[in-house]
């Protein structure tokens, strides 16, 4: 049978590795069409979204979180303060390595263990099975899809396969 493991820490890897490709497309996109890579790290699907920056901010925090939560130890904490490309390369190489000094062994238990959270302000415990598949994946996921799509409104080629990642 599966374990919470293989369900959380390498889906987080994968998409994180998304994230990363993004950057490398965004940098020879900016670099090709004369512009600052800044300006697509400020760019907004909408004006009452995040910028691409918190996107990554928040798909970085997710993966960390989610996976302090569940596996009850401490995350390390990021500023929130990314606005370069450069920027946003160091934290996900830092939420990576937070990634991979947790094993199958640290997350036992972690599908019965209550996770407290308190989205929208409203506090809820919910156990570790429900919070991974019901809020912790889909937040991940809605913000990785969210950086896509700000890319592909700018005009980059960023397509599905680069959202699904390598195989290997």
């Amino acid at each position: 049978m599966p374990s919470m493991y293989s369900f959380s820490v390498p889906v987080f890897q994968r998409g994180l590795q998304s994230l990363s490709a993004y950057l490398d497309q965004i940098e020879a996109y900016a670099a090709e069409k004369g512009i600052a890579s800044e300006e697509l790290v400020s760019a907004r699907l909408i004006d009452d979204m995040l910028p691409l920056s918190g996107q990554f901010q928040r798909a970085s925090d997710t993966a960390k979180l989610a996976i302090a939560r569940l596996a009850g130890i401490d995350a390390p904490r990021f500023e929130d303060n990314e606005t370069t490309v450069a920027d946003l390369r160091e934290r996900l190489k830092k939420t990576q390595d937070f990634l991979a000094t947790v094993t199958p062994a640290t997350m036992e238990g972690s599908d019965t263990r209550e996770v407290t959270i308190s989205p929208g302000g409203n506090k809820t415990v919910i156990k570790g099975e429900d919070y991974l598949a019901k809020f912790a994946l889909p937040n991940f996921f809605f913000h990785v899809t969210t950086a896509h799509d700000i890319l592909r409104s700018r005009g980059l080629p960023v397509g599905k396969m680069t959202y699904l990642g390598s195989f290997g």
